[in-house]
C-alpha cells in the first residue's frame, strides 16, 4: 500500500476549496495537479500548494501515474466525460453533485465504474454532517420507527447565482439540480433509500434572474451575465416510493417571498426529528411528548466540517478499498428522481418510474 496518496483536482470554481483545504490538512495525502480551462487560474491555485504542477487540459492531468485519485470540481456537463476519463486512466474519483445531467450519463458512468474496477464517490456532502451522520445512527437503532414521510423547504427569494449555474446546456437545470439534489439526497438517505416508485413535479419559469433588483445582494457565479437565463425558478415535488412513503420538496433560486429558508423535516412511526435549521428530535415516552435537542458543537449544518468528512472519507476508502456511504449507484438513483421531476414538470402529469 502506497504510503501517500497523489491528488489530482480538476476544476477551480468556489467549491474546489473546499477540496483542496481538507486535502491539503490530511495526513499522508499530497495534492499532485491542478486543471482548469484557465491555465493561468490553475497556476494561481497549484502555488499555493507544494509540489502540485498545473495543468489546462485534464487528460495530462490524469496521465500522471502519482496522481491515484481525483476531485472533479467542474461544470456539470463535464462530470460524465471526466468521471468516466479519470476512471479509465485508473484513477478513483470523487464526482461533485449531481453525477452528470442525463440517466444516458449516468449510466455511463456506472459501467465504467464496473469496467475499470475503481471507486467512484459522489460529493452529497449533506450526507457527511456530523448531525446527518447521529440521527442516521439513531434512526438505524429503530429509534424513530419507519419513516414514512419527509419535507423540504429550500427557498432563495433572490438567489439565482446566473453564468453556468443558470445556463441549462452547462448545469442541467437549476433549483431542482443544484439545491434541491441536496435535500431529496439526504431525506432519501436518512429514509433508508427507499426504492422511488413515482414522481409529481411542477416547475415555473415566471421571474428570471431579477438582476433589476436593488438593495439586495446575493452570490454570483464568476461568469455571471444577466441576459442568459433558461433555468427554472422554483420547483415542487412528491415522490412516492415503493415501501409506501413519500417526500415533498420545493425549492427556488427566485420566489417573491418574505425571506430566505431552508428547512428539513422527517416523521416516523415512533418519532420524528428536524435537521434544518437546527437539529431537533420528537418522541413520547409514559404518554408523554417530548421534543429533545441534542447537544452538538452545530445545532445547524456545518459546511466546511461536513466537507472535511467528506474528504477524510474518501481518502479512508481509497487507502482500505471500502465502499463509500455516496457511491454510484446512489449518484445513479438520484438522478432517476432528478430527471422525473423535470419530465413530469414538462408531461405535466405524474411520471411512474
Amino acid at each position: 500500500m502506497k504510503t501517500t496518496i497523489g491528488i489530482g483536482v480538476i476544476g477551480t470554481g468556489n467549491i474546489s476549496e473546499y477540496h483542496l483545504k481538507p486535502y491539503a490538512k490530511h495526513e499522508g495525502v499530497s495534492i499532485l495537479g491542478i486543471c482548469d480551462k484557465n491555465e493561468e487560474r490553475a497556476k494561481t491555485v497549484a502555488a499555493k500548494y507544494e509540489g502540485a504542477r498545473a495543468y489546462s487540459d485534464y487528460n495530462e492531468l490524469l496521465a500522471d501515474p502519482e496522481i491515484d485519485a481525483v476531485s472533479i470540481c467542474t461544470w456539470n456537463n463535464t462530470h460524465a466525460e471526466i468521471s468516466i476519463a479519470a476512471l479509465r486512466a485508473g484513477k478513483h474519483v470523487l464526482v461533485e453533485k449531481p453525477l452528470c445531467r442525463t440517466m444516458e450519463e449516468a449510466h455511463q458512468i456506472e459501467a465504467a465504474v464496473r469496467e475499470s474496477g475503481k471507486l467512484l464517490m459522489v460529493g452529497f456532502v449533506r450526507r457527511y454532517d456530523d448531525n446527518a451522520q447521529m440521527l442516521k445512527h439513531f434512526s438505524d437503532q429503530g429509534d424513530f420507527g419507519d419513516i414514512y414521510y419527509a419535507k423540504a423547504s429550500y427557498i432563495r427569494r433572490f438567489g439565482n447565482p446566473g453564468g453556468w449555474f443558470s445556463d441549462i446546456e452547462r448545469s442541467g437545470g437549476g433549483p431542482v439540480i443544484d439545491i434541491g439534489v441536496h435535500v431529496i439526497d439526504l431525506c432519501w438517505y436518512l429514509m433508508g433509500r427507499p426504492e422511488p416508485f413515482s414522481v409529481s413535479g411542477n416547475t415555473y419559469y415566471e421571474l428570471g434572474n431579477r438582476a433589476h433588483i436593488q438593495h439586495l445582494s446575493h452570490y454570483k457565479a464568476s461568469d455571471y451575465d444577466a441576459t442568459k437565463n433558461d433555468v427554472e425558478d422554483m420547483a415542487n415535488v412528491m415522490i412516492r416510493f415503493k415501501n409506501g412513503a413519500s417526500l415533498m420538496v420545493d425549492v427556488s433560486f427566485s420566489l417573491h417571498a418574505k425571506e430566505n429558508e431552508g428547512m428539513i423535516r422527517m416523521y416516523g412511526s415512533k418519532g420524528g426529528f428536524e435537521v434544518d435549521p437546527a437539529v431537533s428530535i420528537t418522541t413520547e415516552k409514559y404518554n408523554t411528548v417530548l421534543n429533545i435537542q441534542p447537544q452538538t458543537d452545530h445545532p445547524g449544518f456545518h459546511f466546511e466540517g461536513a466537507f472535511a468528512n467528506e474528504i477524510g472519507h474518501f481518502i479512508e476508502c481509497v487507502r482500505t478499498g471500502s465502499q463509500p456511504i455516496s457511491p454510484v449507484e446512489d449518484g445513479v438513483q438520484m438522478m432517476r428522481m432528478l430527471t422525473a421531476i423535470y419530465e413530469s414538470a414538462r408531461l405535466r402529469r405524474e411520471v411512474v418510474l
